[in-house]
Formats: structure tokens, sequence, C-alpha cells
């Protein structure tokens, strides 16, 4: 009875208790110190302990460093065994490397040897190149002296991910002590054991496919501006695996298309794609992409009500939400389509000396996207006879090469004297490889049986020479031009055409008169395009000018 009397601090006193009680509390303490030390590297974090990387206003990214050992003098970032990043909506900010300006653009490959098919010609391209498909040069040109910076911190400092809950974002990397490469999560280290760098620091066109069943942007069948030709969905085309893949980049991830964010940076702006129908492809893609984070889906219109857009002309869909317009004009060469009047009569003529007369419709953009390819494959224009004039001078026959790249400084001069660098970003989207099998377009071509991507690089064709010529181009121009260097990435995806399925058939007769007569050339929508679009945004947020700045 006289022990209940006891006092709390007699009882813990008590010579019985000692040992055990002293035991308890150097346990308690020798765990605190473990805890301290080793567990902030779980989920539950909090910014206490070591500094909170600021939020910016256009960023939902948010990054927590919980490092042993400060970052070193020369570097921003702490060691990336310790960066957890957590994404509270998909924005993707980040930071961004220079653009030098050196006249270099990049390494080349040696191409691989030719498999059998290749050599016999089965898988043939519209280009004429032949040949197989080298790695591609690097997505951005560097031109003249300009230089494009983004004045930022260290892109390590930033990194997120996409597609995820936040549970799964909270991710740890293993290579520790190792200040400027790390893996991302589901990166390199888990395909292959690359080791990845920010998609800021990569060529983001070298790459390969893999399956994603996220994917597509928005559902098939959804999206009421997709042009009959390219709505395989519509047209009944039975699979729908092709839709399931995404592009990556060897060196490193790219974020998702995040509309919600686009159409902000977008917000009073007014961007324009202008090119051939593979421009109107990505163009249709991009809108479709885009309305589909749109709640109200009436909110978004072309503005003359159109819903068919394959004629020549103007296209403008506006976004009344971010008061945006997203553009398309017609100019499939880019240079002038016009005649000559001569004794024998007028006939048509190429002007490789004069820009389109659609110039007026965007050149006060702030963001142009360009393309010119296809048209150049066409009878009149590769046979080069009679065709291609410069003032009033005809020329008797002039390679289609030749011809090609005299449009393109055409247009670069044109750039540089009309384009305000200040205001405006300008991108050049490159060839689009085509899959013919056993002949062209208008010779029995097809590709309709295709279901998967082309997985051995020996069956890829080779590298478009007009591409060579484009780049040599873009090296000469005073404006900063972003090369959007899709190729490669298109050369293995003989999978994704309309091929028969650009119209519905009401008899199997029908489609069987269909098969004589195919598209390999344009891509289903959704599909293809939409990883172009994928590629545009992380293309404008690595150079991180104007509202693409983090």
């Amino acid at each position: 009875m006289e022990s209940k009397r006891l006092a709390l601090p007699d009882q813990l006193l008590a010579p019985r208790r000692k040992p055990f009680l002293l035991w308890v509390v150097a346990s308690l303490i020798i765990l605190s110190l473990f805890f301290l030390t080793t567990s902030f590297k779980g989920r539950i974090v909090t910014p206490f302990f070591q500094g909170f990387n600021s939020v910016t206003r256009n960023s939902s990214l948010v990054s927590w460093h919980f490092s042993r050992f400060p970052p070193s003098k020369n570097s921003t970032a702490s060691p990336p065994a310790n960066v957890i990043g957590v994404v509270l909506e998909k924005t993707y900010v980040g930071n961004f490397t220079e653009i030098t300006q050196n006249g270099s653009f990049g390494d080349e490959a040696t191409s691989v040897p030719k498999s059998p098919e290749a050599k016999s010609g089965n898988l043939t391209d519209s280009s004429g190149d032949g040949g197989l498909l080298e790695r591609p040069l690097l997505g951005v040109i560097e031109v003249g002296n300009q230089s494009l910076s983004s004045n930022v911190d260290d892109a390590d400092a930033k990194r997120s991910a996409e597609g995820k809950s936040v549970e799964n974002l909270i991710a740890e990397n293993k290579n520790e002590g190792n200040e400027e490469n790390g893996r991302f999560p589901g990166g390199g280290g888990e395909q292959g054991g690359h080791i990845k760098v920010s998609f800021e620091k990569c060529d983001i066109f070298d790459g390969k496919w893999v399956r994603d069943d996220s994917k597509p942007y928005y559902p098939p069948g959804s999206c009421p501006y997709i042009d009959k030709d390219f709505d395989c969905h519509l047209n009944r085309r039975p699979d729908v695996g092709f839709v399931k893949w995404k592009w990556q980049p060897n060196g490193c991830d790219i974020p998702s298309l995040n509309a919600t964010d686009f159409l902000e940076r977008l917000r009073g702006k007014k961007l324009v794609f202008v090119g051939d129908s593979l421009n109107r492809n990505m163009w249709e893609s991009l809108v479709c992409i885009l309305r589909n984070s749109i709640g109200k889906k009436k909110r978004v219109y072309e503005i003359s009500g159109r819903r068919e857009f394959k004629k020549k002309g103007f296209y403008a869909f506006r976004f009344e939400d971010y008061n945006c317009t997203v553009d398309f004009v017609s100019s499939p060469f880019l240079v002038r389509e016009s005649s000559f009047k001569s004794k024998n009569g007028t006939f048509e003529t190429l002007r490789l000396d004069l820009m389109d007369q659609t110039t007026s419709m965007y050149h006060d953009a702030d963001v142009i996207i360009f393309n010119t390819g296809h048209w150049w494959t066409h009878d009149k224009t590769s046979r080069g006879e009679d065709y291609y004039q410069e003032g009033n001078h005809i020329h008797r026959r002039l390679k289609v090469l030749e011809a090609y790249k005299r449009a393109l400084l055409t247009w670069a001069r044109w750039i540089d004297k009309n384009i305000d660098r200040n205001r405006t970003l300008v991108l050049f989207k490159g060839y689009s490889v085509t899959h013919f099998r056993g002949g062209q377009w208008n010779s029995g071509g097809r590709c309709h049986k295709e279901t998967e991507p082309i997985f051995n690089t020996t069956y890829l064709g080779k590298y478009p020479s007009k591409m060579r010529a484009l780049q040599h181009v873009l090296q000469e121009t005073k404006t900063p031009v972003i090369y959007l260097n899709i190729s490669r990435l298109t050369a293995y995806r003989k999978d994704a055409h309309p091929s028969i399925y650009r119209m519905t058939y009401n008899t199997a007769e029908e489609r069987i008169a269909a098969e004589r007569s195919q598209d390999c050339s344009h891509w289903c929508l959704p599909g293809v395009p939409d990883t172009w679009n994928e590629l545009l945004y992380a293309s404008l947020l690595k150079v991180g000018l104007g509202s693409w700045k983090k």
C-alpha cells in the first residue's frame, strides 16, 4: 500500500527500476538520432530541415532537397540522390539550357547495313532518297551568332513526372553523389541501365517508341475537328494498338503535354502552323488535345464556322477562355506558285525567289511552325523541267534538291527581315517519313496490314537529304529557329497511317478497290502527330523565352 503513495519521480528513481529505465532513455536517444539522419528519404517529408524551392506563378512543381552535403559553390543543385520531386498538377516548367550558337549541328552516326527488304525496295519513301535512316541530328539548330539563354538554375534541381499519383511521384535517386546525372522515375535505370539527364540537356528526337496505355491524349471519336481522311476511328479501323505508344528519348524523359499549361502560356497570343497537309495533320492534333482540356467545348470554335480544312486557305481556332488562336495557313511550298506567259502559251511555275502571298496571315504570330517537303516529291517538282522560276528566268532543268534549297533560302531571308525575334518563336518541322510498300501513293503502294512499329533499325530509311539541306540553311539564318526533327521517330511508325481507312465503305468490293490507292503519308488521329505536339511543347519549354519561361 505504501508503494501506491510514491510520486512518479520516486517510482522512476526506485533502485529496482533504474537499470531498465536508463536503457529505455538511451534507446530513445539513439533512435531519435537515427531517424533525424536517415528517415527523410521516405514518403512523408517536410521542408523544415533544409531549403524549400519556391514555386513560381507558372509552376506547380515543388522540390525538396534533403542532402547531408551542401551543394558545391559552382552548382545550384543538391546531389540528385536526395532530390524528391512532387508534381501537384500536370504542369512542367523546369529549367532550360542555353542554345549556343557555334555553327555546329552535332554528331552523326554511321548508318547500319541495309536489310534485304530495304535493298529490294519494298520499303520506300516518297522522298526518293532510299537507303537507311541515320541517327538524326540535334533538334535545335544553332544559327549564326545568336544565343537563346534561359538564365535559370541548373535543371537537375527541378525534375518532374507525369501521369502518376503523388505517392508514386516521390522518387529517390539511387546514383548518390553524382551531381550531374541521375535516373528519373521509370527512366533509364529501369530500362537498360542508362543514366538519364534532364530533358533540357538531351536530344529529345533520338529515341524509341515504348508502350503507354495512358495514351491517347483525347479519346478516339471525341474531336469533331479531325478531317475525315485522318479519322481512322470514324472510318472503322478495327485495331487501336497504334495509339498506345509514346516516344522515349534515349537520354532523358520528356514531359507529357499539359494542355491547360499550354493554353495558359498561349493566353492572348497567336500560334500558327504554316505548310502542307502534314502540318494540317499536326494542327488538328493540337486543336483536339487542347480542346479536350476545356470544360465548355462550345467556347472552342473555328472563327469562320468551317469543319473541313482540306481546301487551301486560312483557318483559325479560337479558344475563348484564353483569348488565343491556333491557326493553320496552307502553303505547301512556302514559296509562291505562279504562272508564266510565253509564245507557246501560259504554264505553271514555282517562284523560288518569292514567298507565298499568305505571309500577311502569320508574320505577327507569337509562335510559328513551318514545314514543307512532300509536295517536292510530285512529278512536276521532282522532274524540274520548265517549272522553277527566279525573276523572269525559267530553268529548263533544275534538280529538285537544289530548287528546294533555293526556296528555303528565300524563306530564311524572309524570316530574318520580317520576324521580330524578340516576340516570335520560329520552329521548322522536319520531314515526315512515308511507308509505301510495293509502289508509291499513285502506283499501288500499301501499308494497311501494319499494326506495330518497326523495331529493327535495319528497316529504317535514310535520313532525308532535304532535311540536310534545311539544316545547312538554318545555320545561315540570323533568326534562331527550333528544328523539330521528327524524321527518325516517324520512320519507325509504319503502323499508324490511315492507309485504306480514309473513308467508310458500303461494300467489301469498295474496300478491296481502296487497297490500290492508300494513304501511307499522313497519320491517323489520335496518333503520331500527338507526339509531334508533345515534342513541340517540350521544345518550347527548353527554349524558355517569353511566356515559355519558368
